[in-house]
C-alpha cells in the first residue's frame, strides 16, 4: 500500500511494449484467457442455479430434485475453484517468464551504457528500476490483468442475466453505480496524492538508512550515532504519519463502496418484495438477483482497487523501458574493426575532453608512448591525471583531437578488441563476493586453475592466499572487506598478470598502503610493467624514478615533461612537487608512511 501512485505519461506505448514480451507465450496467453472465462461463467452460473433450486424444487417440495442441483451447484463451485487455480499457477508461470526476459534485458542493456550514463544516475535508483519498477510489471501481469479482465467479464455477464430475468429490478440494482463511480474517482485523488507522499517519505527514508550503513565507520568513529538515529527516526515519522493518513483515505474506500451496494441491494429486496406480492416476480428471481448484485458490486470494488494499482505499476514498467531506451553514448561505429596485438605505441593527438559541456577537463593534451614505455603521469588532484586513462581505455570519447594505437584510432575499432589488450590496476580494487581463485580468473574467464596461481605466484599474492582459511578456495565478503588494501591490491594485480595485457594502467596502486606492504606490490609492478607500455598515475617517488617519461598535468594541459632527473634539474613545477612531498617522504625513517600529504599531490 505505501507506493507511490503516478500515472504514465504514455499508457499505449507501455501496453505496446509489454505485448512485445508476450508474444512468444500465446499458447500461455490463450490458456489463461480461456480458464478466465470457465471461472467467470462457472462463477455466474452458481447464483442462477440457486433461484432454480427455490422455485423448481424447494417451492414444489420435489426432493429428488433438489438433490440434483445441489450436486450440479457443488460441481459448479468446484470446477470454479479448480478453473481459478489453474488460472493462478498458469498466469504465475507467463508471468515469471516475461519478468525474467525483462530482467534479462535490463541487465543486459546496463553493461553496454557508457560511464558518463551511471555518473549521472545514483546506483540506487538503477536498482530500484531493476527490482521495484519490475515488482510493479508483476503486479499489473500476474494480478490486475486477470482481475481486471474477470471483473470486467463479471460485469457484463451480470448485467445480461439480471436484464433477462427482470428489467426492473436491475434498474433497481444499477441505481447506485454511478454514485460509486463518482466516490471512487474523488477518493482516487486523494489517495494518489497521499501515497505520492508516503513514496517520497520513503526515498527519504531509504537515504538516510543507505547512508548510514555505508558510512557507519564514519559515525561510530566520530560518535555521531545519537545524530544518526535522530536522523532517521524523524524520517521515520514522516512516514508513519503519511502513511497512516493515505491507509485512512485507501480503507475508508471499501467499507463506503459496500454502503452503496448494500443499499443496492435494499432496492432490490424492496422493489422486489412489493412485485412479489402482485406475482410479478418469484421469491427464486429475488434470491438470485440479491446473489447476482453481491457478484456485481464486488467487481466494482475490485476496480476501484485497482484503478492506482494499475495506474502505478503502468508506470514503472514505462521507468524500465525508458532505461531500455538509453543509447550508449560510447559505441562501436557500424564498421568497427578488429584491433590486432599491439606492439604499445599510444599517441594523444591535441585531446580535448568534458565531463560536462562547458567544462573542460583537459585541453589540448598530445603526448607520446613508445612501446614498452613507462610513462607517469603526476599532477595536483582534478588536474586530468586519471581523465587520460579513462579515455585511453575509452570509457568515453574524445571532444576534440585522437587517439592512437599503433596508428589506429581507438574509435576506429571494436571496444571489446580494444579493452582486451588493457590491463588496469586502480587505488580502489573492486572483489566480488566470490572465491579468491574466480577473483583472479576474473582477468581472463578460460583460464585454468593452474594459470590463476601462477599469476598470484607472479604476483607476490600466492604467500598470503596460502595463509587464507581455505586458500584460493577461501570465499571473500562483500568488496572483499576481510582483506587489508594491501592484499586486494595484490590480487588486483593478479587479475592483470592474468588478462597479459599489451597496455597497462596503473591508478595510483600503491597510494593507500603502508611502505612495506608497497615493495612487495613494486615488485610485482615491475614484473607485470617488463615489456608493456605503462601509464602509471603517480604517487610515491619510488614508481616515479623509474619512468621513461614522467608527464606534469596541471589545469588540464601537459606543462612539463620529461624524465625524473631533467625535471627535478629544471627547478619547475615538479621541482616543487618533488620537494613539498617527495623529499619529505624521503627524509622519514625507513618503514614509515608520511600521514598527511602537502596541497597540490600528484
Amino acid at each position: 500500500m505505501g507506493r507511490r501512485v503516478e500515472k504514465p505519461r504514455n499508457v499505449r506505448a507501455v501496453f505496446t511494449r509489454l505485448i512485445a514480451y508476450l508474444r512468444p507465450h500465446t499458447a500461455l496467453i490463450a490458456l489463461v484467457i480461456a480458464l478466465v472465462i470457465a471461472a467467470t461463467g462457472l462463477a455466474l452460473l452458481g447464483p442462477y442455479l440457486v433461484g432454480v433450486a427455490i422455485d423448481r424444487f424447494i417451492a414444489r417440495g420435489d426432493q429428488p430434485g433438489l438433490l440434483r442441483v445441489t450436486a450440479l451447484l457443488f460441481l459448479t463451485y468446484t470446477l470454479g475453484w479448480l478453473a481459478q487455480y489453474a488460472q493462478s499457477y498458469t498466469v504465475v508461470a507467463l508471468t515469471q517468464r516475461v519478468l525474467r526476459a525483462l530482467r534479462r534485458d535490463v541487465f543486459a542493456h546496463l553493461q553496454t551504457l557508457s560511464l558518463r550514463f551511471f555518473d549521472q544516475r545514483p546506483t540506487g535508483e538503477l536498482m530500484s528500476r531493476l527490482t521495484n519498477d519490475i515488482d510493479a510489471i508483476n503486479r499489473v501481469l500476474s494480478q490486475s490483468i486477470v482481475e481486471l479482465s474477470a471483473s470486467l467479464l463479471t460485469l457484463v455477464g451480470t448485467v445480461i442475466v439480471v436484464l433477462l430475468l427482470n428489467v426492473w429490478l436491475a434498474a433497481a440494482a444499477l441505481l447506485v453505480v454511478p454514485l460509486m463511480l463518482v466516490f471512487t474517482l474523488r477518493m482516487g485523488r486523494g489517495t494518489r496524492r497521499g501515497f505520492q507522499q508516503v513514496q517520497a517519505n520513503l526515498g527519504r527514508l531509504n537515504g538516510v538508512i543507505e547512508e548510514t550503513i555505508s558510512g557507519l565507520r564514519v559515525v561510530q568513529a566520530f560518535r555521531r550515532e545519537r545524530a544518526a538515529l535522530a536522523e532517521f527516526e524523524r524520517a521515520n515519522f514522516a512516514v508513519r504519519d503519511t502513511t497512516i493518513h493515505a491507509q485512512m483515505l485507501m480503507t475508508l474506500l471499501r467499507p463506503m463502496l459496500m454502503v452503496f451496494s448494500n443499499l443496492a441491494i435494499v432496492f432490490i429486496t424492496g422493489l422486489g418484495g412489493w412485485l412479489a406480492l402482485r406475482d410479478a416476480v418469484s421469491v427464486g428471481v429475488i434470491a438470485t438477483f440479491v446473489l447476482y448484485a453481491r457478484r456485481f458490486y464486488e467487481p466494482l470494488l475490485t476496480l476501484a482497487d485497482l484503478y492506482n494499482s494499475i495506474q502505478s505499476a503502468l508506470a514503472g514498467a514505462e521507468r524500465v523501458f525508458d532505461l531500455l531506451d538509453q543509447s550508449p553514448q560510447v559505441a562501436d561505429l557500424p564498421d568497427a574493426v578488429a584491433l590486432p596485438p599491439l606492439q604499445g605505441q599510444v599517441v594523444f593527438d591535441h585531446v580535448d575532453f568534458g565531463y560536462a559541456p562547458d567544462a573542460p577537463v583537459l585541453k589540448g593534451v598530445s603526448l607520446t608512448a613508445a612501446p614498452g614505455q613507462m610513462v607517469a603521469l603526476v599532477g595536483p588532484t582534478g588536474a586530468g591525471k586519471t581523465t587520460i586513462v579513462n579515455l585511453l581505455s575509452r570509457f568515453y570519447d574524445v571532444d576534440q583531437g585522437a587517439i592512437l594505437l599503433d596508428g589506429c584510432d581507438i574509435r576506429q575499432v571494436r571496444q571489446d578488441d580494444l579493452r582486451r589488450q588493457l590491463g588496469i590496476v586502480l587505488q580502489d580494487t573492486f572483489l566480488f563476493a566470490d572465491t579468491v581463485l574466480e577473483n583472479i580468473r576474473y582477468g581472463r574467464l578460460d583460464a585454468t586453475d593452474e594459470e590463476c596461481m601462477a599469476a598470484a605466484r607472479l604476483a607476490n599474492a600466492d604467500t598470503f592466499i596460502q595463509h587464507l582459511p581455505e586458500g584460493y578456495q577461501t570465499s571473500l565478503a562483500e568488496r572483499a572487506s576481510t582483506l587489508s588494501q594491501g592484499q586486494r591490491q595484490l590480487l588486483a594485480i593478479a587479475r592483470a598478470v592474468l588478462a597479459d595485457p599489451r597496455i597497462l594502467i596503473l591508478d595510483e596502486a600503491t597510494s593507500s598502503v603502508d611502505t612495506r606492504t608497497e615493495v612487495h606490490i613494486q615488485e610485482a609492478l615491475l614484473k607485470l610493467m617488463q615489456g608493456r607500455t605503462s601509464f602509471v598515475i603517480a604517487h610515491r617517488l619510488s614508481t616515479i624514478r623509474n619512468a621513461d617519461q614522467v608527464l606534469v598535468i596541471d589545469d588540464g594541459r601537459i606543462i612539463e615533461r620529461g624524465t625524473h632527473d631533467t625535471l627535478l634539474a629544471k627547478q619547475g613545477f615538479y621541482y616543487r612537487l618533488y620537494m613539498s612531498q617527495f623529499a619529505r617522504a624521503e627524509a622519514m625513517p625507513h618503514g614509515t608512511t608520511p600521514v598527511t600529504e602537502a596541497p597540490g599531490s600528484p
